[in-house]
């Protein structure tokens, strides 16, 4: 923990900001009291600083007396903006204390205070005494990286909607649920602002500016992810497992070994999740009755698996398995590797891409293959298609129906409930905002820099037919992601891996 006295710039007398929605509980007398057998108290005058963006392994703090300000560093002559105040009985942090990946903001002692420290080992014991404690406070900060999602908190990521550059650093911010605030140079005031603060050329974009004063150019998904402690050194020469792919398999995976007592490491090329995690509800999930985002199931698998001593690297792309002195040995595409007495493949699979007019010239802009909160919030006010008929196409449908005033979803027959669980289908047919064009296919995509319209085929009429809209979220199935290890075992036709004696 930093205890350093600060210069209290952005230091503003604010009362505690209210519980409106779970992210900010208060603790109880009881909970206080056992999380003291675990932690330190202290006293701190007003001005230190708990913890700075881009600390890692910061401790857990309660506010025994006093307020706790919550910060986020706006960058050269900006103030720091609030976002939450914290007094007696609330705990100050944020979901990268339980992941181990660097925080986002910046806490300050608004007044004198006293704070009781839990470290994060400590905690994970306090949390097996008192489960309901444990799920008071992940859910806390769930909600809070939502809320500092939706405010802008985080990175800033700057450059033009055209950029491949660019979208490949904000997809990789979205699919690791990274707060971050993207501003277009192409139509955002604040960018051009922003460039001229920092004495940045616009040719220099895309850029991301990281605790509002860190500006790294163009950065590769490598760099950013270790400068967020999304990517772990190799902490032993081997591992009893390396689990390749972190989707939901390979997350499940990771919990049972780890909690066998086996030293493990997951890898995955983009992002913890996988698939499942773009998903904006899951409704048929074993163990979430009322449904679970994507996002919030694979925050819960990455802090279940990591409690048990679980390790990731994000990213680590495989991309060859050998066998060396008995060792199974992963090369990744960095020109390192990983050596693990087993490994365990869950690398799922890849997404089908349209094989139309307009797709590789308008695919970095407006083509999309999940769609989740980033995504949807480009897309605000500005109608969309879908083009799928199974289950994902048809949460991605209803999820882009609650920004978007119309949303077209395009699939090749005339029986929606085919290919999508029945519930769904419903769903989506008593929506108002989406409109289903049945048997027909996507056959252009029209637009200059941006997507404007998509070609319509009717398949019945074999009449065409143009619709206006900004983005096109393509959903039509995936093909298994194994061509990395066609060398080493053997695979059928489709690209399954063969297993068994047969």
């Amino acid at each position: 923990m930093s205890t350093s006295s600060s210069s209290e710039v952005g230091l503003v007398d604010l009362p505690e900001t209210p519980d409106t929605t779970g992210a900010y509980p208060r603790l109880s007398d009881e909970q206080v009291m056992l999380l003291s057998q675990y932690g330190e108290r202290k006293r701190l005058t007003k001005g230190a600083t708990l913890f700075c963006a881009g600390d890692r392994d910061c401790g857990f703090f309660v506010v025994l007396d006093g307020r706790v300000q919550v910060l986020q560093e706006e960058g050269p002559g900006g103030e720091s903006r609030v976002l939450a105040v914290h007094d007696r009985g609330r705990f100050v942090g944020d979901l990268s204390i339980l992941t181990g990946q660097a925080v986002y903001v910046t806490a300050i002692a608004q007044t004198d205070v006293e704070l009781l420290e839990v470290s994060y080992d400590r905690l994970k014991e306090a949390v097996t005494v008192d489960q309901a404690l444990g799920d008071l406070i992940l859910r806390a900060f769930m909600l809070r990286r939502r809320i500092h999602a939706d405010l802008g908190a985080g990175l800033r990521i700057i450059g033009s909607r055209y950029s491949a550059d660019t979208r490949r650093l904000r997809d990789f911010a979205s699919r690791n649920r990274i707060p971050c605030r993207w501003e277009d140079v192409e139509e955002d005031p604040d960018a051009e602002a922003t460039l001229r603060a920092f004495d940045i050329p616009p040719d220099q974009t895309p850029v991301v500016i990281w605790k509002g004063k860190t500006v790294l150019r163009n950065p590769s998904t490598t760099e950013l992810a270790q400068l967020l402690g999304l990517r772990a050194a190799p902490q032993r020469a081997a591992y009893d497992l390396v689990v390749v792919g972190a989707g939901p398999g390979g997350l499940a995976a990771a919990v049972y070994a780890a909690s066998e007592g086996l030293s493990t490491v997951v890898l995955d090329a983009l992002a913890t999740g996988g698939q499942a995690a773009t998903s904006s509800q899951i409704e048929n999930y074993l163990g979430f009755p009322a449904g679970v985002t994507g996002a919030e199931l694979a925050d819960r698998a990455v802090v279940q698996a990591r409690k048990f001593g679980a390790a990731f690297s994000i990213p680590g792309e495989a991309t060859s398995l050998a066998q060396t002195d008995g060792y199974h040995v992963v090369g990744l595409a960095d020109g390192g590797d990983l050596v693990g007495h087993a490994v365990l493949i869950a690398t799922g699979v890849r997404y089908r891409r349209l094989d139309v007019p307009g797709l590789d010239r308008l695919e970095r802009s407006s083509v999309y293959y999940a769609a989740t909160e980033f995504e949807a919030r480009l897309c605000r006010q500005d109608p969309v298609t879908v083009v799928g008929g199974g289950n994902s196409a048809g949460q991605a449908a209803c999820f882009l129906a609650r920004r978007s005033p119309l949303v077209n979803l395009v699939i090749r027959h005339d029986d929606l409930g085919r290919d999508m669980s029945r519930y769904l289908a419903d769903r989506v047919e008593q929506s108002p905002r989406i409109k289903v064009w049945h048997n027909s296919e996507v056959c252009e995509l029209i637009g200059e820099g941006a997507l404007e319209e998509v070609v319509l085929h009717e398949l019945r009429r074999d009449a065409k037919q143009r619709i206006a809209t900004s983005a096109l979220f393509v959903l039509i199935g995936a093909a298994p992601h194994t061509g990395w290890l066609q060398r080493q075992l053997q695979l059928d036709p489709k690209g399954f891996v063969l297993t068994g004696s047969a």
